[in-house]
């Protein structure tokens, strides 16, 4: 069974990776964006979760900046999901980011599974002017018995 979770892991995570918009992938990384996931129950085709993100720039001497979130999955989602974490590499045009730049709505593609502890790929695209890319390859930890994949979208405040 953890062999074929696995295994539908990996292969998620290629075809989500495969999935990310060339002129995402040739841009600057800025920072790293951390996210603490309240605990979920899926809906069977879909699911919302609450979320505090923390924002941390790659520029030394830069202050971290907060947001709040919520992320939404339309798809196959099935079961529930403790309280868990997400990490990306957060990508732009150019070094210099704003203050409040990452604000606005994400969108693409994720997956993810777990059997007590668990693991997901997220590939999104959006923020200021769909100019920030979230690293092709989040990772994500979490805890609980779920199974998800489809389309997603994560809205920072």
């Amino acid at each position: 069974m953890k062999t074929v979770l696995k295994a539908g892991l990996a292969a998620a995570a290629v075809l989500v990776a495969g999935a990310m918009p060339a002129s995402a992938q040739s841009r600057v990384q800025v920072g790293t964006l951390v996210c603490s996931l309240a605990p979920n129950i899926s809906f069977v085709l879909g699911s919302v979760r609450e979320m505090s993100c923390t924002f941390r720039p790659s520029v030394r001497g830069a202050k971290p900046a907060t947001y709040s979130g919520v992320t939404r999955r339309i798809g196959l989602d099935i079961g529930f999901s403790g309280s868990g974490e997400l990490v990306w590499g957060v990508f732009a045009p150019t070094a210099a980011v704003g203050k409040g730049a990452l604000r606005g709505t994400y969108v693409g593609a994720s997956s993810n599974a777990s059997i007590g502890v668990g693991l997901g790929a997220n590939v999104l695209v959006g923020g200021s002017q769909n100019t920030i890319a979230l690293q092709p390859l989040s990772v994500q930890g979490q805890t609980g018995l779920n199974i998800a994949l489809g389309v997603s979208d994560l809205t920072l405040r």
